[in-house]
């Protein structure tokens, strides 16, 4: 039977913390840690308790949170929410040594920050580390304005509770993260639906527009007037290539909702390349082809692949220095599930940015010198996708990029 009451009281008090600590709903970081330093305060009867975050980018200490009193708002008023490393201080220490920290006389404390001792008058301190997933993140520390005001046994309390005080900021950063991303889905749910039916109505008119220049462009045409002649020619290009975009995105819509659909049959790839290419070729950015006489796919929607070989070769010769030339190989594979036509576009560019490659196939992803709306190499690779086939990228920063197409010749296809 055991006599001694103090192991007892603090586990009890130790318990109840617990106990409080995991009713906070953790919707936001900040708001979930200010109430776990408000509720640890209070078990510990200090005029302060903080939750110090580490913040990599500007390698500070941040109070994401404080306890709801006197002390901690004056605090926030002289800045001393925010500790650089380079300035040290004991909160700091703490932090990098790992070794938790108790003292009674603050001011007696060669290491302590002057604005801790004489800016807010902190006399008592207790400091432990704070762990999330076994890495050190921050630090839980309690003050007092009193004298010798807490114990070792404070301490060793202060030591379990920073233990959960990182899970409480662990759950709520979880629950941030979600939310937000649940919320940037939504949004991006909204302004695809939006863009899809502005996209249905700007196709309406266009149609007609592109007759009625034509007709008119005859007219001038048969006036003698080849001034007016280049300017309609200006703009059939121009309500072209606006109608090209809006059928991107429509294409874009039918591949996220499943409804893209293939008309297949046998098709030269090899001749589809050098047809492609021709219509694509530039006096500024030659284009290199190396293919065989004849290589067929034989299950194969011709006008789709057209469609992904100009995003692809397109977009080479959009990122290739004047006069360097942009190559593209069709190369026949065999592997373990059988043979792949394989359609290489390889271009001497400036390469694409490491940051950027994840999200490169996704739906309006552009770099920072893309002019297009981000749908291209989407679209090639739901096309890719929707012939069983792959399209996979090879990019380094100042050495080109490579795009690899591969499309089984023989195996059915996988209409979306």
């Amino acid at each position: 039977m055991r006599t001694d009451e103090t192991p007892r009281t603090e586990q009890g008090r130790l318990l109840a913390t617990l106990e409080r600590l995991l009713t906070i709903k953790a919707l936001e970081v900040k708001s979930a840690l200010d109430e776990a330093s408000t509720l640890v305060a209070e078990a510990v009867g200090a005029d302060k308790a903080d939750a110090f975050m580490h913040d990599a980018a500007s390698e500070t200490l941040v109070a994401v949170g404080t306890s709801d009193t006197p002390l901690g708002h004056k605090q926030h008023r002289l800045g001393l929410d925010r500790l650089p490393l380079v300035n040290g201080g004991r909160i700091v220490t703490v932090f990098q040594s790992g070794v938790s920290f108790h003292t009674g006389h603050t001011e007696d404390d060669p290491e302590e920050l002057l604005g801790i001792k004489q800016g807010l008058g902190v006399r008592s301190t207790l400091a432990a580390v704070i762990e999330i997933d076994g890495e050190r993140r921050g630090v839980l520390a309690m003050t007092s304005a009193q004298p010798e005001r807490f114990s070792f046994e404070d301490l060793r309390f202060t030591e379990a509770v920073a233990r959960w005080v990182g899970l409480v900021a662990y759950r709520a950063a979880l629950v941030e993260r979600v939310t937000r991303e649940a919320a940037e889905q939504a949004r991006r749910v909204a302004a695809d639906e939006l863009i899809e039916v502005l996209a249905h109505d700007l196709r309406t008119p266009l149609t007609p527009a592109l007759g009625y220049l034509t007709m008119l462009r005859r007219e001038v045409n048969q006036a003698g007037r080849p001034r007016a002649v280049r300017y309609a020619d200006q703009v059939t290009v121009a309500l072209k290539r606006v109608q090209r975009m809006i059928g991107a995105i429509l294409d874009a819509s039918r591949l996220e909702q499943g409804l893209f659909e293939l008309e297949p049959q046998p098709v030269d790839l090899a001749a589809l390349v050098w047809e492609t290419a021709e219509t694509l070729r530039t006096p500024q950015t030659p284009l290199h082809i190396a293919a065989p006489a004849d290589l067929v796919v034989e299950r194969a929607d011709p006008e789709r692949l057209r469609q992904a070989l100009e995003n692809l070769i397109g977009n080479a010769l959009g990122h290739t220095p004047a006069g360097v030339p942009v190559v593209v190989e069709v190369t026949q594979e065999t592997h373990q599930d059988g043979a792949w036509a394989v359609v290489r576009v390889r271009d001497e560019g400036p390469g694409i940015a490491p940051t950027l490659l994840p999200t490169l196939f996704e739906r309006f992803a552009r770099g920072a010198q893309s002019s297009g709306l981000g749908l291209g190499l989407y679209l090639a690779r739901g096309i890719a996708a929707a012939h069983g086939g792959t399209l996979t990228v090879d990019s380094r920063v100042g050495a080109g990029t490579t795009f690899r197409l591969a499309l089984p010749l023989e195996s059915a296809s996988r209409g979306h």
